[in-house]
């Protein structure tokens, strides 16, 4: 199935911009000349010049002038020729995009004038040629490659050849650009573009982006004498840009074709000029360049199917690919084929799938988007599979007096090693760069120097290998030790490490002194001293060897520990290696300091030794068993209880802790008060001669505060049931029980004729118990809220301007409002009441209005009013 992309762009060449109102017109332009025989002057040629100019189909009749001026210069010395060439209009011609591709949705209008001006003339032969040059203003406005980006200028110029490049007797025409259609381009999208010309004397073309030109400007919009060569401007393109780049750098141009492909940019118009260079028997004979302005539509959309040129996977097998055009909701569906043979199974339908290849070689994988309906896609690419691509490098030398040598050590399974690229890290030098694979660099000072080296093969594959040395002006030397000892019928070996050449001193006594690893033999303590030398560098150190004749052991004094401790043993002496016994109760009986755990008195032997010499000694650790204390079983009370400890000890000294909450903490018995649980430590110390308490501990648990609550004295009315609430303990009993349902419970109901006061006993299961008392007023009449006429703030009694509600289960509002009708206290909670304060300022004496309303017990609503006094 012909793809999409196909269908774009098989004969597409110029790209112009979607139509909006501009003030300015031009959308590029080309001049380009063809041979039309001898002079009439021996020593001419007659050449039809043309200017091709590419304008905006909104432009007016005053930006479509009929003649136009051409400067044309000559080469060696940047001159006019002669007088500007006047051309005139030859064509004029309107372009529309009429029917585009039903897959392309929303595809703004394309349209574009061209417009032709000729000009016949005579020019005499020169060795360099000459240049034809033609200015106007300016180019539509808005461009987003350039800055500015308003009233720009355009220059188009091309060259004619001289003798030099095509003999005294030769002849040349121009390529010309080919015109085709037009083309939209919508943004985030891959596109390609066939940019190429033909030459009809068969010579070589080469294609690049170039910069534009400046030319004319706004008060000289005409210009009637163009600029010569060497005063053009390159036109200064907007960050992320350049004539090279004109599109970003995701769009390039292909040298040998012309063809533009790459991802778009986002919408917006951008100035593009391609410079085609034309060559003959291998020499360059003109150049020629066409501006153009491209827009990049941010409507359209189309189902797209887009791949790399090739793709290569060097360390496996496998290799994860996506479509590389963006996403979009117009693709329904993909389809991938990775080229292998003999099989149907290397097929998916997955938008982002993982391919596992049977085998290393090149396969065409190709991905169809929208597969099989009228608006698909497709597109291939080469997939590279050479597993076994392995860099790396190793360097050789350290010294700063000399190069430092470096080696390319990358293996690869298939095909070979084809290209490097070092960077040796040197910030002092500019050219610290190699592309052999096995340079040497001197660097000019010491320090850290980060290598690079990017390595190729001949199959593609290709990685990047880092790595640092650490330059030095002599070079490093370490040792195992540097001060031991021997004795004086040992041999020892020395060791030391470093890059170079050893050798020792002094030699007396000594061995193998050339080496790394020389031989000693001292009978006085000495000092043997290694110098090392690379390629030029050299560095000394020492090592310090004392001797003896014999080995002296002092293996500690006798000691008396706790049975049961551990106690490390800790010899005096210059023995080196030891070794004791018994060994049962040693954690490391060959460390000089191991530590014992004797379940008895034991002595323990020692042995010294330096080298062949050797002696030995012992040392006794006697155990005594910790002093006895006993504190007896833990216990509970209740808070604010006391407790009797009954511990039992041997010993003559005890200790409890903490004492705080102790009668005396130096006795055997105390009584013990504490406010929460505790656990007390018992220490017992004796002179039987464990230096440690013997310790013991007893925990006493207190149970909780208990916080009775049998409620706030209240008030009823004869016949009224009262519910009590009591909190505190789990367990209740309410005393008289006079008037109750129960008197064991924590919310018995109560029924009273007369005043009543109960007594609340609340406990816990363990006999812990709290006490709290309410009263109860009963009144012989109706339920009822008493409010009294005056009150007293701040006094002793009487302070606090409250209803007193009887028989009433809800307060429903209590309010007090001042002689200005203002609120001063509300409350619908029964017992709170007025302190005579407003926002904790007192109120001035005198008269209040009231007002309350509560629900009796049978539900009937009481409201009341008056006023009171406040007395001060």
């Amino acid at each position: 199935m012909c793809g999409l992309t196909k269908i774009l762009f098989l004969s597409c060449l110029f790209v112009v911009l979607a139509q909006a109102g501009f003030a300015r017109h031009i959308k590029g332009g080309e001049i380009h000349y063809i041979y039309m025989g001898p002079g009439a002057l021996a020593g001419t040629d007659k050449y039809l010049i043309r200017l091709r100019l590419f304008v905006s189909c909104q432009s007016t009749q005053g930006q479509l002038e009929t003649e136009v001026s051409l400067g044309v210069f000559k080469n060696s010395n940047n001159t006019p020729a002669f007088e500007p060439l006047t051309a005139t209009l030859s064509r004029s011609e309107i372009i529309t995009l009429g029917s585009p591709s039903p897959c392309i949705i929303n595809p703004s209008p394309v349209c574009y004038w061209i417009r032709e001006y000729t000009v016949t003339k005579d020019i005499p032969r020169d060795p360099m040629g000459y240049t034809v040059i033609f200015q106007r203003c300016c180019r539509i406005d808005g461009i987003r490659n350039a800055s500015p980006n308003v009233n720009i200028g355009a220059t188009y110029s091309c060259q004619i050849q001289g003798t030099n490049s095509i003999g005294v007797n030769g002849i040349n025409s121009n390529p010309e650009f080919n015109i085709k259609d037009t083309v939209l381009i919508c943004q985030k999208r891959r596109f390609q573009l066939d940019y190429h010309a033909t030459d009809q004397d068969g010579d070589s073309l080469t294609y690049e982006f170039s910069d534009g030109y400046y030319g004319g400007s706004v008060n000289n919009a005409i210009v009637t004498s163009p600029t010569s060569p060497n005063l053009l401007q390159p036109i200064e393109y907007a960050s992320g840009f350049s004539g090279l780049q004109p599109l970003g750098p995701g769009v390039t141009i292909n040298r040998n074709t012309g063809l533009i492909s790459g991802l778009a940019p986002a919408s917006g118009d951008y100035v593009v000029c391609v410079l085609l260079r034309e060559y003959r028997n291998g020499v360059q004979i003109t150049v020629h360049r066409k501006d153009f302005i491209i827009h990049v539509d941010d409507r359209c959309d189309f189902p797209s199917a887009a791949l790399e040129p090739s793709y290569i996977t060097c360390d496996g097998f496998n290799f994860s690919f996506q479509n590389e055009s963006p996403p979009s909701p117009l693709v329904h569906s993909y389809y991938w084929d990775f080229g292998v043979n003999g099989t149907n199974s290397d097929t998916t339908s997955q938008q982002q799938p993982t391919f596992t290849f049977p085998d290393t070689g090149l396969y065409k994988v190709t991905l169809f988007v929208n597969k099989g309906e009228l608006c698909s896609d497709s597109t291939s690419t080469i997939m590279k599979v050479y597993p076994g691509f392995f860099p790396g490098f190793k360097s050789s030398g350290i010294c700063v007096l000399n190069p430092v040598q470096f080696t390319d050590t990358t293996k690869t399974r298939y095909g070979a090693i084809s290209s490097w690229r070092w960077n040796f890290g040197d910030d002092a030098s500019g050219a610290d760069t190699s592309v052999i694979p096995a340079p040497s660099w001197k660097y000019s000072d010491t320090g850290v120097k980060n290598i690079q080296l990017i390595v190729s093969s001949s199959k593609g594959c290709m990685d990047t290998v880092k790595a640092s040395i650490d330059l030095v002006n002599k070079p490093p030397i370490s040792f195992p030790f540097r001060d031991t000892l021997i004795c004086s019928i040992d041999t020892l070996q020395l060791h030391a490490k470093g890059s170079g050449n050893f050798s020792w001193g002094p030699a007396t006594s000594m061995l193998n002194n050339f080496t790394a690893d020389p031989l000693v033999f001292p009978k006085t303590t000495t000092w043997y001293t290694a110098t090392l030398e690379e390629s030029g560098c050299v560095n000394a150190d020492s090592v310090k060897v004392r001797v003896v004749d014999r080995v002296t052991l002092y293996p500690g004094n006798d000691s008396t520990i706790c049975l049961g401790d551990t106690a490390i043993l800790n010899p005096g002496g210059d023995g080196l290696y030891f070794v004791w016994s018994p060994t049962a109760s040693l954690d490391l009986p060959t460390a000089k300091n191991p530590h014992a755990a004797p379940p008895a008195t034991t002595t323990y032997t020692v042995v010294a030794s330096i080298g062949k010499c050797n002696t030995s000694g012992t040392v006794t650790l006697k155990t005594v068993p910790y002093p006895l204390s006993a504190a007896a079983a833990d216990t509970f009370i209740c808070w604010q209880d006391t407790a009797y400890l009954h511990a039992t000890a041997k010993g003559i000294r005890y200790n409890w802790v903490p004492a705080n909450s102790l009668s005396n903490p130096t006795i055997l018995n105390p009584y013990a008060f504490p406010d929460q649980t505790t656990v007390y430590s018992l220490f017992v110390y004796d002179t039987l001669g464990c230096p440690k308490p013997g310790i013991s501990q007893v925990t006493i648990q207190v149970n909780p505060q208990i916080f009775p609550f049998a409620g706030n004295d209240t008030s009823i009315v004869i016949g009224q049931p009262l519910q009590l609430h009591g909190s505190g303990a789990p367990s209740f009993l309410w005393y008289p029980p006079t008037g109750l349902d129960r008197n064991d419970i924590e919310n018995p109901v109560a029924i009273l004729d007369k005043d009543q006061q109960y007594i609340m006993k609340t406990f816990t299961e363990e006999g812990c118990f709290a006490y709290d008392s309410i009263k109860v007023k009963v009144f012989t009449t109706a339920p009822d809220i008493f409010v009294p006429n005056a009150f007293t703030p701040g006094q002793a009694s009487n302070a606090i301007f409250r209803p007193i509600p009887v028989g009433i289960s809800k307060l429903e509002l209590f309010r007090v409002y001042n002689r200005n009708g203002m609120l001063v206290y509300s409350s619908t909670r029964m017992g709170d009441g007025w302190d005579g304060t407003l926002n904790g300022k007192p109120q001035a004496s005198g008269g209040y209005v009231w007002m309350v309303q509560g629900v009796d017990y049978t539900g009937k609503v009481i409201s009341k009013k008056g006023t009171m006094v406040l007395i001060r």
